[in-house]
C-alpha cells in the first residue's frame, strides 16, 4: 500500500528514519499530471533505491506573473494511482502554505548558467527551481534524485547547485521520453488542440535534421542555427523563442562543433510554450 504524507516534519522523520535504517532513498521531483516521462524516472529509481519517493509539487516560485500556474494541469488522484502502479513507495504532497510560509524570505540563486536558454526567456525560473528543489532535498534527505533530459537546463543548475553546495546528493538524469511521433513527453502537451498537437512534431523533427547535418560533417553552428530556424517558421502555428546550440555544462554558444553539443529550443504553438533538446557527438 503506497503511503501518502502531506506534512513536512513527517516526510523529514520518516526518511530519517528511513536512512538510520540503511535504506537508500531514490527521489523523484514532480509538479504532477504524471505522465510516461515521470513513470521511466520512477522506474529507474526502484532499480537502485530501496525506497522510491515521489513529490507532487506545482512550484508558484518557477512561475512568472503571466505564466500558467493556476491553469497548469493536476490530477492526485491518478498520479497517486500511477506512483502505486510503478512500483513508489511514498507520495509527499506538501502545502504551498508550508512550503512557503507567511513571511517567507530565502531563496537559492544559481549564477552564470540561468542567463541563457529558458533563463532568459523566464527571468526568476531558475531561482524557484533551486530554491524548490533544495527544499526538497531537506525534507526528503535523498540518496538520488532522478530528472529527466527534457529539461536539459534544469539537471545542469541543479547539479551545479549539489556541487556547489555539498548537498551529497546524487543527480542522475534520464534520456527524455517521446511519443511515437517524436514529441518530447510533457505535462503542457495537454493544451495542445489537435492541429498544434500535429504542429508540435515540428521541434524533434527540425532537431534530427540539425543532427543529420552535423553528422554529415557540418561544424559551424550558424549553418544549423538557420536550417532549423527554417524548417521551425515552415510552420504557420509555430512562434520561436529561443534556439540555442551550446556546450552541454557552460551553457555557452558555441560558434564550432568540436565535441559534444547541446542543441537546445523554444517554441510557442499557439499559447503553449514547449522545449527540447538533443545531445550530439560530432
Amino acid at each position: 500500500m503506497i503511503k501518502l504524507i502531506d506534512k513536512i516534519s513527517d516526510m523529514q522523520h520518516h526518511s530519517e528514519s528511513l536512512r538510520k535504517k540503511g535504506r537508500i532513498i531514490g527521489f523523484v521531483p514532480t509538479m504532477g499530471f504524471l505522465h510516461e516521462g515521470h513513470l521511466s524516472l520512477i522506474r529507474e529509481a526502484k532499480k537502485v533505491s530501496d525506497v522510491v519517493i515521489v513529490s507532487i509539487f506545482v512550484n508558484p516560485t518557477q512561475f512568472g506573473p503571466a505564466e500558467d500556474y493556476e491553469q497548469y494541469p493536476r490530477d492526485l488522484t491518478g498520479d497517486i494511482e500511477k506512483v502505486e502502479s510503478t512500483g513508489g513507495d511514498i507520495v509527499f504532497v506538501p502545502p504551498v502554505s508550508e512550503m512557503y510560509p507567511t513571511g517567507y524570505l530565502t531563496y537559492v540563486d544559481v549564477e552564470r548558467i540561468t542567463d541563457t536558454l529558458c533563463g532568459s526567456s523566464r527571468p526568476g525560473h531558475f531561482k524557484g527551481v533551486a530554491t524548490v528543489v533544495t527544499k526538497l532535498f531537506n525534507i526528503v534527505k535523498p540518496h538520488r534524485a532522478f530528472f529527466g533530459q527534457k529539461d536539459y537546463q534544469q539537471t545542469v543548475v541543479i547539479r551545479r547547485m549539489v556541487r556547489d553546495l555539498n548537498m551529497g546528493v546524487e543527480i542522475i538524469v534520464c534520456p527524455t521520453v517521446r511519443e511515437l511521433d517524436g514529441l518530447a513527453m510533457s505535462s503542457r502537451n495537454s493544451y495542445l488542440n489537435p492541429q498544434e498537437r500535429k504542429a508540435a512534431t515540428v521541434l524533434y523533427r527540425s532537431l534530427k535534421t540539425a543532427e543529420e547535418i552535423i553528422k554529415a560533417g557540418e561544424r559551424d553552428t550558424s549553418v544549423i542555427y538557420d536550417k532549423i530556424q527554417q524548417i521551425i517558421i515552415a510552420e504557420p502555428l509555430c512562434s520561436i523563442d529561443y534556439i540555442n546550440i551550446v556546450h552541454p555544462e557552460t551553457l555557452e554558444d558555441i560558434k564550432s562543433i568540436t565535441e559534444k553539443t547541446v542543441l537546445a529550443l523554444a517554441v510557442r504553438i499557439g499559447s503553449t510554450r514547449l522545449i527540447d533538446n538533443i545531445l550530439v557527438e560530432p
